[in-house]
């Protein structure tokens, strides 16, 4: 089944869950960086806006923001989205955060985690229910590959983090569809839209949400040589991996112009569901997002999804 055949299906009638305000913080893997709708809010869509898709259906007063912006460190996201996210008082919460401090900066994974935790205490402590993500393992990833092990271990703070907040655990290490190449975009950074799907199942099942979609399994790559792949490595690293370090040796001005595409509170019209919009509704008006500071890599249209999927 296709992405596009299971949207269709949902707005069918579905059992009730108890959340009606669900917010989004973090950086360009919940913005939907890989991912490319142009009928989303900001032309992205992403695992949040798929899972918002699947809690809207039978809620009729379910409301959903996402304030995540691509490029920010763990501290910036903390700076700039927990106030926002405690004063629209969701009663469920999404934080992923710190990847890029671990990629990009050498961020010690165990003064991230101190960070980190008071935020979740914050957010734990309005009553929502908290989503937590573990990081995927990069172990077959040139490059990525040598920061597995500080992303093991922050992981293991995140896991901590959520055993003592009583938050939902969704750990992408452990989701063996990550692992094919297919479920990433060509910059091998972000999700592609295979593998932000594959993500919303893993974390509307971690909810216990009764849900219409359906693991997709994409085709197996044609075999290559050796030097074919290494050649790929080459290009990659060329193409992606060394404008990344540069960008981040540099000042990067162009962050601060960079807005959430859904800042507020609204409702949800998914695919198959495309309105009408209420007035002075976001989706009205432009979109907001502008060509972020991290790099969206090869954009994979929606016929790209359908020829990967068996």
């Amino acid at each position: 089944m296709t992405i596009e055949k299971q949207d269709l299906r949902a707005g069918a009638d579905a059992p009730g869950h108890p959340w009606h305000r669900f917010v989004a913080l973090g950086d360009s893997y919940t913005e939907g960086v890989g991912d490319p709708e142009p009928r989303s809010l900001g032309g992205l869509r992403g695992w949040a806006d798929r899972v918002a898709e699947e809690l809207t259906a039978g809620q009729a007063d379910f409301a959903y923001a996402n304030l995540a912006i691509r490029g920010l460190l763990l501290r910036q996201i903390l700076d700039g989205q927990l106030a926002a996210a405690l004063a629209l008082k969701p009663d469920l919460v999404a934080m992923a955060a710190g990847g890029n401090d671990i990629i990009f900066r050498h961020g010690d994974p165990d003064k991230l985690a101190e960070k980190l935790d008071q935020a979740i205490g914050a957010l734990a402590a309005t009553g929502a229910t908290v989503l937590l993500f573990a990081g995927p393992d990069w172990g077959n990833t040139p490059v990525f590959s040598t920061i597995r092990g500080r992303v093991a271990i922050y992981n293991e703070h995140l896991h901590t983090i959520g055993a003592r907040h009583h938050a939902v655990m969704v750990d992408l290490w452990c989701l063996p569809e990550l692992q094919h190449a297919r479920m990433w975009d060509p910059d091998r950074l972000h999700l592609s839209p295979l593998g932000h799907h594959a993500v919303a199942v893993a974390t509307l099942n971690a909810l216990g949400v009764p849900h219409t979609l359906e693991p997709l399994q994409p085709r197996p790559l044609p075999a290559q040589g050796w030097k074919h792949a290494r050649a790929e490595d080459l290009v990659w690293v060329r193409h992606y991996f060394v404008p990344w370090v540069l960008k981040q040796l540099r000042p990067h001005p162009a962050a601060v112009s960079l807005a959430a595409k859904r800042p507020q509170p609204g409702p949800v019209f998914g695919l198959g569901r495309p309105g009408p919009f209420p007035a002075a509704h976001p989706a009205l008006a432009p979109a907001t997002v502008k060509t972020g500071t991290q790099g969206a890599g090869t954009a994979r249209g929606r016929g790209a999804v359908m020829g990967d999927v068996a």
